[in-house]
């Protein structure tokens, strides 16, 4: 039976109610973020594919990233994977995805109205050939970033990337890191080459840019275990993909957040940790993953940190005809971008 009071009132509130007139003042303020005065929005479908949607900035390393709190940064480089190449086509893939944000409702955040955020465009390289001056050339671009005093969460690319981009986040000291990936990336060189995406970890450490008594490592599984001494000799914290379950999301929160402690850190998503099922276009997939409710979850948790930078890595698009890798990419990008802009409102609220 219809409460016809209810329904009444109802009628009365929201006969007239236009899509983007909201009486509760937090979602009021979401909207008006969204809606124009007429009340129109733009469309998820059409324009130029950005980052988030975020306003595209080219030429902003010509402006010395002025007027900036966090790049979006493409980095389709991918001549340092071991085994299925592609994750090159994964910056404009995650540019493609639509209808991500502009509501965290978890952190119940809007990023985008809160921090001063656009997608720069992708690193200009000099030569898609060279491995090396690939990697100098992603040290040298983010060095610029960090020293603009702005935050640069990376698309990349295979998870080579990461170690010239924590020389440039480490460089003045330090960083800690949370890392979710099917591998821990901590193997040496292979076939005399240092930058290749399985040991990027292990060189950071070395080159002191990254602190390993004060690194978390999830998801971790699979047959290249024996591969990943250096994690367990250098003091990392690695928690296997099937004790995620076992010990539960709240206790794996729990420890990463205890191991990182109050200090800078980076945060590192290599697609590869979810499940194939959930992530299928990624050069080297591994079954019994973490599913995508688990990863959100975990990062979630994670509110607070002091990030300093962050990237997501390795989505390969033309091996996930249903798009749904990269779709969990821009998520994850998105979770970041909340997670940065969280700590530089805390910092600011500290300055």
């Amino acid at each position: 039976m219809v409460n016809t009071e209810k329904l009444a009132k109802l009628r009365e509130k929201y006969g007239n109610a236009k899509g983007g007139d909201m009486f509760d003042p937090h979602f009021r303020e979401v909207a008006e973020t969204q809606f124009s005065a007429s009340g129109e929005r733009k469309w998820p479908f059409a324009g130029v594919p950005t980052f988030l949607d975020a306003p595209f900035a080219p030429d902003a390393a010509k402006n010395d990233f002025a007027g900036l709190d966090v790049a979006l940064v493409g980095v389709p480089m991918d001549l340092g994977v071991t085994n299925r190449a592609g994750a090159r086509l994964g910056p404009r893939a995650v540019r493609n995805i639509e209808r991500i944000g502009p509501y965290e409702h978890v952190l119940r955040m809007v990023p985008g109205a809160q921090c001063k955020v656009a997608d720069i465009g992708d690193v200009p390289f000099r030569s898609r050939f060279s491995l090396e001056s690939c990697h100098q050339d992603i040290e040298d671009y983010f060095t610029k970033i960090v020293d603009a005093g702005v935050i640069p969460i990376a698309i990349g690319g295979d998870h080579s990337i990461t170690y010239s981009i924590q020389r440039a986040v480490g460089k003045d000291r330090p960083v800690g890191m949370i890392h979710l990936d099917a591998h821990c990336d901590t193997s040496g060189e292979y076939e005399g080459a240092k930058f290749h995406h399985g040991g990027p970890f292990r060189q950071s450490v070395m080159d002191g840019v990254l602190d390993p008594e004060r690194t978390i490592q999830i998801g971790i599984r699979g047959g290249a275990e024996y591969l990943w001494e250096f994690s367990y000799d250098s003091g990392m914290t690695v928690i296997h993909a099937e004790e995620v379950p076992q010990m539960g999301v709240e206790a794996v929160i729990a420890k990463a957040r205890e191991v990182v402690g109050d200090g800078p850190v980076y945060l590192s998503f290599d697609v590869d940790c979810l499940d194939p099922s959930f992530a299928p276009g990624t050069g080297t997939p591994e079954i019994g993953g973490l599913t995508s409710r688990e990863a959100l979850a975990i990062l979630r948790g994670l509110r607070g940190l002091d990030f300093v930078g962050a990237d997501v890595v390795e989505v390969a698009p033309q091996y996930d005809a249903t798009t749904n890798t990269a779709h969990a990419g821009a998520q994850v990008l998105f979770e970041e971008l909340c997670l940065v802009t969280d700590a530089l409102k805390r910092r600011k609220a500290r300055a």
